[in-house]
């Protein structure tokens, strides 16, 4: 992955947000605030647009400036979480000028870390994680095994998107959700469908 693909990635990442803001929004009104839509669509298009002029060849440094943008457009919990992602991905990162297929999947890897360490959340705990993390570990599998960065990718979306769907049987343990105890455990995670689109919009599909 060159510059240009990652700051494409990051363009589709942006347009999959603003597609389905109304979506989040619906989502997130049954558990939040409903500002996840608005959250999600204005943080993702800071990080792109401040990344888009291709003027920072390090692509370390092009995805920590990403974050850095976000978290200062939308300083809400879930727009930090995911800001903290894309810098702890840029650290990671630092010092590339192209990106191997595993380097991509270190980038996924590292975003999943970033958002895990500031959230202090766990797999199964009905968080964006519960999205994200079967989407990274199938990615790292097919890799491994040999298969190419676009069927992994799919695949990655596809998983990430059954994570999602199966935060609808997880009680929750964080957030405004987790205050309605047993009655949380039939809704579906928003912040799940967050990590659902950005594995989406990653795999171009």
């Amino acid at each position: 992955m060159n510059q240009q693909e990652l700051i494409d990635m990051l363009f589709r990442i942006s347009n999959i947000m603003n597609e389905n803001r109304n979506y989040l929004i619906e989502l997130d009104g049954v558990v939040g605030d409903s500002d996840l839509g608005l959250t999600m669509s204005d943080g993702f298009l800071a990080a792109y647009e401040a990344v888009s002029d291709g003027a920072e060849p390090d692509l370390g440094k092009l995805l920590y400036k990403a974050g850095k943008a976000m978290g200062n457009k939308v300083p809400s919990t879930m727009g930090t979480l995911m800001a903290a992602g894309l810098m702890r991905a840029g650290k990671a990162l630092k010092g590339k000028t192209q990106l191997s297929d595993t380097e991509v999947c270190l980038l996924f890897e590292a975003y999943e870390e970033g958002v895990a360490d500031l959230g202090k959340a766990k797999i199964g705990e009905k968080t964006f994680l519960d999205g994200f993390h079967p989407g990274v570990t199938v990615l790292r599998e097919m890799l491994d095994s040999g298969n190419h960065l676009e069927e992994a990718l799919k695949e990655a979306a596809k998983k990430a998107f059954e994570g999602f769907e199966h935060t609808a049987t997880m009680l929750a343990i964080h957030g405004r959700a987790a205050t309605r105890g047993e009655a949380s455990r039939p809704l579906k995670d928003p912040g799940a469908a967050v990590a659902a689109l950005i594995m989406k919009a990653a795999a171009g599909i």
